[in-house]
């Protein structure tokens, strides 16, 4: 078995491998979020085609979700032992088979049991990527590559919202999807083209017993806190856009799909915060910017309590800046906490992007049933439970016990 010091050195900046690694990761979660959450921007849509309630078209989006965090925890283990770059290839590349299929979806029952098997089919980049990027890159990068990696999900949250909102005005959910698929299938290839191959990852030993290797991944405080910090940050993150679309196309903004869709460009501005933190957190320290990045997201929640619509619009940009920021920054800190540690950084990001997605999960759908139920107070009530709780959980990160005087 190849031993640390007999493995290359990762990519610097300035090496054709550092760009066509970063680009690769980049374009898969532009693809992965653009597939992912494509019936965000149609809920409404989709409540009137299938004849569904709102708080049961939000399902459309949770059991994705859903089904993505159960992959994780087999997906994550496997490129433990069977390497990065093969699983994340046929992850993405079944993905958008699958969204190829979606858009045919002739039953409300068969869309959501599509939905599920393409989320279980994602979860192979989520479940690989932060992992590929810390062993395949030097570390005076990697930070910043992984808030490229965020960007892309950032982008590619915003392209399939975005996309999908103008398509439903043109042709209507089908012709949408349809749209989101192309832009998967399109992405699967150039990923497969630009990814280099792994030249630092070491097989871990298949005597290990599998239980045994993931449960050393929650024998650390630190991780357990931050497993939950994704659970809540995603969870309120993910409750305000479920529910925000159908409050946009309701009195008094009364949009259509395509207008309401345009609050999508808020992503924008998480592809740009999310780089910007992690530069800030190899400088001042994560202690300081995943709590600083959490107060940001409740202040925008707070705008949009907000009678008029530009207040409503603001409060979703400001939200949007300090949530890519908070979760960019502290999926980062899982890999390095977990390396630094010597337990399986592929099992310990796993584990974040699980709690992350079933953070999803729960707060989309409990944001469903708070809007059909009291209105978009109410919506904010949940989100900002969920955020005071992460705010918390970030402030007891910082009494925990660095392992590196050097990983602040």
């Amino acid at each position: 078995m190849t031993v640390a010091a007999e493995l290359p050195a990762g990519h610097r900046a300035g090496e054709p491998g550092l760009r066509q690694a970063s680009l690769a990761v980049f374009l898969a979660g532009i693809a992965t979020f653009a597939m992912l959450y494509e019936p965000q921007a149609l809920l409404p849509e989709l409540a009137r085609a299938f004849d569904v309630g709102p708080a049961a078209s939000t399902l459309s989006i949770s059991v994705s979700t859903g089904s993505l965090a159960i992959g994780l925890l087999v997906l994550g283990p496997l490129s433990d032992r069977r390497g990065r770059t093969g699983l994340l290839q046929l992850s993405l590349a079944a993905s958008a088979v699958l969204a190829v299929a979606i858009a045919l979806a002739p039953t409300w029952p068969v869309l959501l049991v599509l939905r599920g098997l393409q989320g279980f089919a994602l979860a192979g980049l989520s479940a690989v990527a932060v992992a590929y990027l810390r062993e395949e890159l030097h570390p005076s990068v990697s930070s910043r590559a992984i808030g490229l990696f965020i960007a892309g999900n950032a982008i590619g949250g915003l392209t399939g919202r975005l996309l999908g909102g103008v398509l439903t005005d043109v042709g209507g959910w089908r012709v949408a999807l349809g749209g989101v698929a192309v832009l998967g299938v399109a992405c699967a290839v150039a990923v497969r083209v630009l990814m280099p191959p792994a030249r630092r990852f070491v097989r871990v030993d298949r005597s290990q017993p599998l239980l045994r290797s993931l449960a050393s991944a929650f024998t650390d405080p630190a991780l357990l806190v931050l497993y939950a910090v994704a659970a809540f940050l995603m969870a309120a993150f993910v409750a305000v856009y479920n529910a925000g679309t159908f409050r946009l196309e309701s009195p008094p903004y009364d949009l259509t799909p395509a207008l309401a869709s345009l609050v999508f460009l808020a992503y924008l501005l998480g592809s740009a915060s999310s780089p910007t933190a992690g530069w800030l957190a190899d400088r001042a320290g994560r202690r300081l910017v995943v709590p600083v990045s959490v107060l940001v997201m409740a202040g925008g929640l707070a705008l949009t309590l907000l009678g008029p619509l530009w207040c409503f619009v603001l409060g979703l940009c400001v939200l949007t800046v300090g949530f890519f920021a908070a979760h960019a920054v502290a999926s980062g800190w899982v890999g390095a906490r977990a390396a630094l540690g010597g337990r399986p950084v592929g099992q310990a990001a796993s584990l974040y992007s699980f709690w992350y997605y079933v953070g999803s999960s729960v707060g989309g759908t409990l944001a469903g049933k708070a809007w059909q139920g009291s209105g978009w107070t109410a919506v904010v009530l949940l989100a900002g439970g969920f955020t005071l709780a992460t705010l918390l959980l970030t402030l007891a990160l910082g009494r925990t016990r660095s392992l590196d005087p050097a990983q602040r």
